[in-house]
C-alpha cells in the first residue's frame, strides 16, 4: 500500500477517533437499556464500530 499523505492521515486519525466515540456510546446506551431489542441492538453497533476502528487502524500500520 502507499504511503499516507498528512492529509489522508489527519483523516484516517479523525475516523479512528469517530468510531471510538460511537462504540464507547453505544456500550453505555447498551448497559442502560432495560429492552433486550434495544440492548441487542446497541451491543451489535458498539461491536460493529470497534470492528470499523480495527479495520481502519490497519491502515496506520501497513
Amino acid at each position: 500500500m502507499a504511503d499516507l499523505n498528512q492529509s489522508e492521515l489527519q483523516n484516517l486519525r479523525h475516523l479512528i477517533g469517530a468510531h471510538e466515540t460511537a462504540y464507547q456510546k453505544l456500550n453505555t446506551y447498551s448497559s442502560q437499556a432495560v429492552d433486550p431489542q434495544i440492548k441487542q441492538m446497541f451491543t451489535k453497533s458498539a461491536q460493529d464500530a470497534l470492528n470499523t476502528k480495527q479495520k481502519l487502524m490497519s491502515f496506520l500500520n501497513s
